[in-house]
């Protein structure tokens, strides 16, 4: 990306801040009233206003925070403390950043919500939650929480409960960007009690760049993946924007490298992603980097108990990330529990399905979620050990119109799984001897041929046209109909597969990893009237490392029954108008045959508890 100036950015943003700004960018969205200050006979607590100068990698910068102190919580009457921030774009005023520090101060938290490095009044660059900056800077937080470190103004707190002099007893929640900081600042600083990290990534490298194909560690692959641009650049430009939002920003916010507001590493990674280049040698930096600022690099130094919330509906960060970082926790011995809610960047943010967390209403108490994340607050900083924290998986069934919607189990992943063999003549069958032998052959054209989202549409209101595939641009295979009871897929499908490609086989030992072949994997659900729905319009982009080879795809994570004389139906597809796709144009052909075929596996529910 070139240099940009600011004279020059601006209009550009002006075009984009009616639809970015304010926008659930600052995962989740929700607009509510301002919070109710002191005197305010509706609110059982005193809010004020901070600044708090913290260091943060080689800057100082000053930290913009509201300190919510419940009545009656003094010295002689101290209380746990929650810290939460705001999403991507947001600061400590946002809504769901707003509504989350009043719901805790009013059950009798002391509350710090702060706005993160780089957003709101808060100053220094952004650096996307990179733990030895955020992480660091969260964490002299903690020191003010503790008593050890005053305000600017002098203010300092002594009605924080401690474990110990000097380590308060502090959890964290937020969401999405307010998420990651979270693993960042336990991984830094053990003083941190509890976790509840909303719709957030595992690894960053996979959220902007995924590459389903092939992994070797969590969400994590060896080669760069399909950028996903359409979220990418939406992110960027509200980070750009933020001089516009935020006139009169402090020094200590320029970035650098060619960016107005991010640090120059991240700079330099947009700039590669925008590139549509992977040379080797500038790849794996940008790769060592943006993994080095994500949990997967450093959860193991995260000791702190956490309940991890994840959206069913989200293309951005999507279930596998959410599954990735459970097991390492769970793996290392850090106490960690996982829900899949209904809600997450690609639908349920402004208008959560009934009876599932709601933050601008902050109906804690009534649902699910919520009550979940008033147990895991109230076992690891109130103490209470007699406090239900739940099971160790739970889920969101959208079929349920009476009843629980959630259904539990008491590991994950759940339940067994169920092969299906892709037949030659496009069907999909359940005994491998039934594959019929066939070849078929798809290729891209060099504009994109396939549509499964317009990542931004859901946050921003717009209408998203239905999925589609252009003839000839793709392969199906397609089940027979569901029979004996419905089919509950939980978790993550995976297929392994086998392609020749002429084409891409000549090229694909470059020195640029983009000659790669690139593919979209994905699973619709086939009704009996022929209405095609592709669940929660996740699609699984998959640079192939080898064509010469078989190799698998896990696609990302679904909550899903199929019906009774339903049918399932896996594409691959050779372009995806939410990526960047095939360099050059590649002939695909898939073969089958009983002994020599590409496998669907299933992750299939047993044993939940409704």
């Amino acid at each position: 990306m070139p240099n940009v100036s600011r004279a020059a950015f601006r209009p550009v943003v002006r075009i984009s801040l009616a639809l970015l700004a304010g926008t659930a960018l600052t995962a989740p969205l929700v607009l509510s009233a301002p919070a109710a200050r002191a005197g305010s006979a509706a609110a059982p607590y005193d809010v004020r206003a901070l600044k708090v100068s913290v260091r943060a990698g080689d800057r100082t910068c000053r930290v913009d925070a509201d300190l919510y102190r419940p009545l009656g919580v003094d010295r002689a009457h101290p209380a746990p403390a929650v810290m939460t921030t705001n999403g991507f774009g947001g600061s400590k005023a946002d809504g769901s950043t707003d509504a989350m520090a009043r719901a805790f101060a009013a059950r009798g938290y002391v509350v710090l919500a702060y706005s993160g490095l780089g957003f709101g009044k808060t100053g220094c660059p952004i650096s996307l939650d990179d733990p030895e900056i955020d992480g660091k800077a969260a964490s002299q937080l903690v020191d003010l929480l503790a008593g050890t470190r005053a305000a600017n103004d002098g203010t300092r707190i002594d009605f924080v409960a401690q474990d110990r002099p000097g380590d308060p007893r502090v959890g964290m929640i937020g969401g999405s960007y307010g998420g990651a900081i979270q693993m960042a600042t336990a991984s830094v600083d053990h003083r941190i009690d509890a976790l509840v990290p909303l719709i957030t990534w595992n690894d960053l490298s996979y959220s902007l760049d995924p590459n389903n194909a092939d992994r070797t560690h969590g969400v994590s692959g060896p080669l760069p993946g399909a950028y996903k641009y359409q979220w990418t650049n939406g992110f960027f430009l509200l980070g750009e924007a933020q001089g516009l939002l935020h006139p009169g920003l402090s020094r200590s916010r320029a970035g650098s490298a060619g960016c107005l507001h991010f640090v120059a590493p991240a700079c330099r990674t947009k700039r590669l992603l925008d590139s549509h280049r992977y040379p080797a040698d500038k790849t794996r930096a940008v790769l060592q980097y943006v993994r080095s600022v994500s949990p997967v690099s450093y959860l193991k130094s995260v000791t702190a108990p956490t309940l991890l919330v994840q959206g069913q509906a989200d293309t951005l960060f999507d279930l596998n990330e959410a599954a990735a970082t459970y097991r390492t926790l769970a793996g290392q011995g850090t106490p960690v529990k996982m829900i899949w809610q209904s809600w997450g960047h690609s639908g349920g943010l402004k208008d959560p399905a009934k009876g599932e967390l709601n933050l601008a209403k902050g109906n804690f108490d009534t649902s699910y979620v919520g009550q979940r994340i008033l147990s895991w607050f109230d076992r690891y900083l109130r103490h209470r050990t007699a406090a239900d924290t739940g099971p160790a998986f739970a889920y969101y069934r959208d079929w349920v119109a009476n009843g629980p919607a959630y259904a539990t189990a008491s590991a994950f992943p759940t339940g067994g799984s169920r092969r299906l063999y892709l037949s030659g003549d496009g069907t999909l069958v359940e005994d491998r001897d039934e594959v019929a032998r066939g070849s078929r052959e798809y290729r891209n054209l060099r504009v994109p041929t396939s549509h499964s989202e317009s990542s931004l549409a859901d946050m921003v209101g717009f209408s998203d046209p239905q999925p589609y595939d252009i003839k000839g641009t793709y392969l199906a295979w397609t089940s027979a109909p569901v029979e004996g009871g419905p089919l509950d897929v939980v978790g993550a499908p995976k297929l392994t597969l086998r392609v020749v490609s002429p084409q891409a086989e000549r090229v694909q030992n470059s020195s640029d990893a983009a000659d790669k072949l690139v593919l979209f994997a994905k699973l619709y659900d086939i009704a009996p009237d022929g209405k095609k729905t592709l669940v929660h319009r996740l699609v699984a982009p998959a640079r192939v490392p080898d064509v010469t080879r078989r190799f698998t795809v896990e696609l990302p994570g679904i909550v899903h029954r199929y019906q009774p004389g339903h049918r399932l139906r896996l594409v691959i597809a050779a372009s995806d108008s939410a990526y960047v796709g095939n360099r050059g144009v590649k002939r695909v052909t898939v073969t089958s045959a009983p002994g020599d075929t590409g496998v669907l596996e299933l992750p299939v529910a047993q044993g939940a508890v409704p």
